[in-house]
This record gives C-alpha cells, structure tokens and sequence, in this order.
C-alpha cells in the first residue's frame, strides 16, 4: 500500500501542562513554567486491519471515531491535561513524595528532563500500547506536539526509537503500558 493511497484519520486534542527542564540545556526553563499544547496524531491501519482500501459498503469505516479517539481523547484530557510534568530525577518530585503526596496523582515522571521531544515519543508509544490493545485496527503514523504557536515537535515512526534507554523492563515503564498511568 502506498501512502499516497492510505487512509489517515487524524485528531486533535489541547492540553495544559506544567514542567521545568533540570539538565542545564535551558536554564530559563529550569523555573517551573506551564504551555498550553496542541496534540495531533495521525492514525494508519494497523495491523489487524482488514487488507484492501476499499470501504463495505455498509459501516464504510475500520473503526467508528468515537472508539478510535475516545480512549486517546479520555488520557489526554484526565492525565495529561494540568499536569506538572518532572524529570525522575527532579528534587521536586521527593518534595512532593513527602509533603504533597496527594498531588502526585497530577504528576507525569519522565526519564530525563521532560522536553516537548521526549513528550511526542512518550505519549507515541503510549497510544501505540492503546490502539495495540484496542487490537490493533489501527496504528500511529504520526504525533505532533504544538508547544507555542512557533515551537512543534512531530515524530515519525517507531517511538522508541527515540527515548532514552531505562534500565528495566518496558513492561515496567508508564509508557508502554495501555493504562492511564504517567508514572511508574
């Protein structure tokens, strides 16, 4: 199958989010600072997907949208939505370990400073785990983060192909796992 000839479904979905960047590469993004983001991802058949391209003539769609974007739709708006996104290894998350612990619940933990690049490979691979577990009707082409209105980040391909490497297992990471957890 070609690209030029596949069927894309795309959706789009705002959030708001907290971070600060703790590695030194930024250090006017080392003070806790909030954006309010755009999402895109663009979905292809899976590999489930019945072969062909053409439609049957009675549902005419591989999935309805509302099951394709709802549970994507539901993570974003419930767990990524006012969340303060922090590097595992970020003095803040102990401080709110010990004094906020009710707060961690809005906590997203990422392996290294939490920058809108490693956000798109996170949250790839997260739908990759929702759709796989949806059984795999359909796949992710594609994720787009619009930071700012001049910043965006937009991946293509596998998702771990570009996060840092952990050491455990991917089953253990947030992140490949069809659930709504953010943090391990």
């Amino acid at each position: 199958m070609s690209d030029i000839t596949r069927t894309e479904l795309v959706f789009t979905r705002r959030f708001c989010m907290g971070h600060r960047l703790i590695s030194g590469c930024s250090e006017r993004c080392a003070i806790p600072h909030g954006h309010n983001e755009y999402v895109t991802v663009t979905l292809i058949p899976g590999p489930n997907a019945p072969q062909g391209q053409r439609l049957d003539g009675h549902h005419n769609m591989m999935l309805p949208f509302a099951e394709a974007k709802g549970r994507w739709h539901r993570f974003i708006d419930e767990r990524m939505d006012h969340s303060f996104q922090l590097s595992a290894s970020d003095p803040l998350l102990q401080w709110f370990t010990t004094h906020e612990p009710q707060r961690l619940e809005r906590i997203v933990v990422t392996p290294g400073d939490p920058t809108t690049e490693l956000l798109a490979a996170l949250l790839m691979s997260k739908l990759q785990a929702f759709l796989t577990a949806q059984g795999g009707l359909l796949a992710p082409a594609s994720l787009e983060i619009k930071e700012t209105p001049t910043n965006t980040v937009r991946l293509h391909g596998e998702p771990t192909l570009y996060l840092p490497l952990v050491d455990r297992p991917a089953e253990q990471c947030w992140w490949h796992r069809a659930d709504d957890s953010t943090r391990d």
